[in-house]
């Protein structure tokens, strides 16, 4: 083991660069970053303090010709340098690296010789460390910038993965989290109802199976077709509606054509919460209708009761929060809005249809 860390220490003398490579998928799951600016501002400012140093000469004299061929000269080999450096951001491998700084050496050696040959030997001689010391600061800007890019690219990728990890703990979350009270309370209504021979039983026997059946393992998924999310709500509103009977009345629009990806259970928190403080808490009940639509490119579904409405001062409670969250970390450009509708609430779910 320890032969083969030194092998590879070896190696890196001679090929250096990281040894994280990147699929094609994970490069396009990253996004291309924007190049940092501030690297060609630097170089320009240095470029342009360069330029008086090379272009004073003394009175009378015609160097300020050479200086400036010469400040032209390393004004191209800085356009090479930063055209070099924006390759190797946006694919920054190991072997890219090690063919530009083998080949950029290769060039100015190619150069040295050829200078040598034509009787500039003496000048060669001069320029030798100057040249192997530019050489040397390129090629290590060249080798730090792809470290930093191979880590800005693993750097969001974990990210990435966090935000899937967070987003699938927040849907067992909400697995976890289906209304314990409205389990609870259906099954005692349930086993009142047998006990006493109720004929209502077996009716809230069938619906509340088939809730359970749509419910439990759609949590499993990250996006499910709005059609599994209504036909959820549907189930639940007709078991509440076996609980409630009169007090509760309820209507679904949603036509066959309109479809689209969204996370488990959210327009299902929408009701629940309108039953919970719009329906509920009345005497006489009242009426949930739940609808979308498309409207260009995004989705809108809407819910809506005739309760009492928002409560002054109100703030989103726990279902609410986590709904908010799912919808952000699954949707970017996803919207909740929740407004009084005079009377009762109107819950307003926005958000974009993959084309």
């Amino acid at each position: 083991m320890s032969s083969l860390i030194a092998r590879l220490q070896c190696r890196n003398w001679f090929y250096p660069g990281p040894l994280r490579v990147f699929t094609p998928d994970e490069m396009a799951r990253a996004g291309m970053q924007p190049w940092p600016v501030a690297v060609d501002s630097y170089v320009a400012v240095n470029l342009l303090i360069l330029a008086p140093l090379m272009l004073w000469s003394p009175p009378g004299e015609l160097a300020w010709q050479v200086g400036l061929a010469w400040w032209a000269l390393w004004c191209a080999l800085a356009v090479g340098a930063l055209a070099i450096a924006r390759s190797l951001w946006r694919r920054p491998t190991r072997r890219r690296l090690n063919l530009y700084c083998y080949g950029v050496a290769t060039a100015l050696m190619l150069a040295g010789i050829w200078l040598i040959k034509n009787g500039y030997r003496e000048w060669v001689l001069r320029e030798n460390v100057t040249a192997i010391a530019v050489l040397t600061g390129a090629l290590s800007a060249w080798w730090m910038l792809t470290v930093f890019r191979v880590q800005q690219i693993e750097g969001r990728l974990r990210e990435l993965a966090e935000q899937d990890a967070a987003l699938k703990l927040s849907t067992r979350l909400a697995a976890a989290q289906i209304q314990p009270h409205f389990l609870f309370n259906t099954l005692a209504s349930l086993q009142h109802w047998v006990d006493t021979g109720d004929a209502r039983a077996a009716p809230l026997l069938r619906d509340f199976t088939a809730y359970l059946r749509a419910t439990l393992p759609m949590f499993e998924r990250e996006l499910q077709p709005l059609a599994d999310e209504i036909e959820m709500v549907r189930r639940y509103l007709a078991v509440m509606q076996a609980r409630l009977g009169a007090r509760l009345t309820f209507a679904i629009d949603v036509p066959r054509d309109v479809q689209a990806p969204l996370p488990p259970g959210v327009v299902l928190t929408l009701v629940e919460n309108a039953i919970a403080h719009g329906i509920e808490p009345q005497l006489r009940g009242g009426r949930i209708d739940v609808a979308a639509r498309h409207e260009g490119a995004h989705l809108v579904v809407s819910v809506r009761d005739d309760g009492p409405g928002l409560a002054p001062g109100w703030t989103q409670g726990v279902g609410l929060s986590n709904t908010c969250r799912r919808l952000m970390q699954a949707s970017p450009g996803a919207t909740l809005d929740l407004a009084d509708a005079h009377p009762g609430c109107l819950a307003t779910l926005t958000l974009p249809c993959p084309t």
